[in-house]
């Protein structure tokens, strides 16, 4: 029985910051953005967007009844949660109009958590084999203005449907995963912001790379050649490449230059959207599927996801017949092209809006100049106010 994703889409919010400008702001060679990190502009998220908001937004374009009817689980992974104890994964429940019965919940390991949604999923589906589960990778990167990790902030949201019989990829049972308990990057729940250390972080996503890679290889013997692409979690464009460096080298030269070409083209869309954290090695999946016309069914993807903290996985999947027909190109760059570009003065004054945290009454004025058909409208009674549009 084959299972895996059947549909899946983005969404990022209407608001962008050029990288270039950013710089020249802070004093900082562009360069440093734009190749040292990879990274040409930053999405912004207005106060009207939340982890509920994106997560829904980004399922809303290709849900069918048929689909609201048959979903019975939905997964929210994210480290941008809006409660200590409800899920966000109800609220979008009840936003998408699915079938009351269902379950609903929310997953939390750093950016690894849309994977450990996925495998879930797997397992589920594989007893009720009827049933479909939503998994949503959905966060806000915020690191301060005017510090050391701000140009890696992004926001956005992966959306997508498992089944039997997918349409897009079905996933292989090749998983190999690895936890250790490192402090590279955490957020303790009194502060707003996460802690971070920087090339520590980047040591460790590699380390977990190349052992898990290996232990890929003595338990599944599956050569790069095998692979017509590799996707990887990306808190910046240029992390990915600094994994597939380690191992390119042992590919055929043909097959070097293929895996290049495929991981550049699987960075667009988060060169121009940042980190999304639970979904960003989905965004870029998404962004090959777009943009490599080449692929065809039964070529072999690989995927990389890392959560810091730490717990990273490997696996594989291989992409069906007529997986071209569920690709809704035209929708995310219809999305990105319409997005709005805010000043650095403009951004860094919506950076600091804030939602009030003592439980005080605030209605959003703002919401009409934020686009989404979903959005948030403010706060009664500690309780967050969401509004679908149409």
């Amino acid at each position: 029985m084959k299972i895996g994703i059947d549909k899946l889409s983005f969404y990022t919010p209407a608001f962008y910051v050029d990288m270039t400008e950013l710089a020249n702001a802070r004093g900082i060679d562009p360069n440093k953005f734009t190749i040292g990190i990879g990274q040409d502009k930053m999405a912004f998220a207005p106060i009207t967007q939340d982890a509920v908001t994106m997560g829904a937004n980004a399922a809303l374009n290709f849900l069918t009844e048929e689909d609201r009817q048959k979903i019975d689980l939905v997964i929210l992974a994210t480290e941008s949660g809006i409660d200590q104890s409800k899920s966000g994964a109800i609220y979008i429940h009840r936003l998408l109009k699915l079938q009351p019965f269902a379950r609903s919940i929310e997953f939390k390991e750093a950016c690894y958590g849309a994977t450990a949604g996925i495998n879930l999923a797997k397992d589920y589906i594989a007893q009720h084999p009827d049933s479909k589960v939503l998994v949503i990778g959905s966060d806000i990167a915020r690191y301060g203005l005017d510090t050391p990790g701000e140009a890696t902030q992004g926001a956005g949201a992966v959306a997508m449907l498992l089944s039997t019989n997918p349409r897009c990829i079905a996933l292989e049972n090749d998983q190999v995963f690895l936890t250790e308990d490192i402090m590279d990057f955490w957020r303790p729940t009194y502060s707003e912001y996460a802690c971070v250390q920087g090339k520590y972080s980047t040591e460790q996503y590699l380390h977990f790379f190349e052992t898990i890679w290996a232990e890929y290889q003595r338990k599944f013997s599956q050569p790069l050649e095998k692979f017509a692409a590799l996707c990887f979690h990306l808190p910046y464009t240029k992390m990915g490449k600094k994994a597939l460096d380690l191992i390119i080298e042992t590919a055929p030269s043909d097959v070097q230059e293929q895996l290049t070409e495929n991981y550049r083209l699987s960075t667009l869309y988060s060169r121009n959207i940042g980190n999304i954290y639970t979904g960003s090695l989905y965004l870029s999946f998404i962004s090959l599927l777009d943009h490599q016309p080449n692929l065809a069914a039964e070529d072999k993807i690989g995927f990389f996801s890392y959560g810091s903290g730490a717990v990273g996985e490997f696996f594989s999947g291989t992409l069906q017949p007529g997986f071209k027909e569920f690709i809704t190109t035209a929708e995310h760059q219809d999305l990105l092209t319409n997005r709005k570009k805010l000043s650095i003065s403009e951004y860094e004054t919506r950076f600091k809006e804030e939602l009030p945290k003592d439980g005080s009454t605030l209605e959003i004025s703002s919401t009409d100049e934020d686009p989404a058909p979903i959005v948030l409208t403010g706060i009664t009674e500690h309780m967050r106010q969401y509004k679908r549009k149409q």
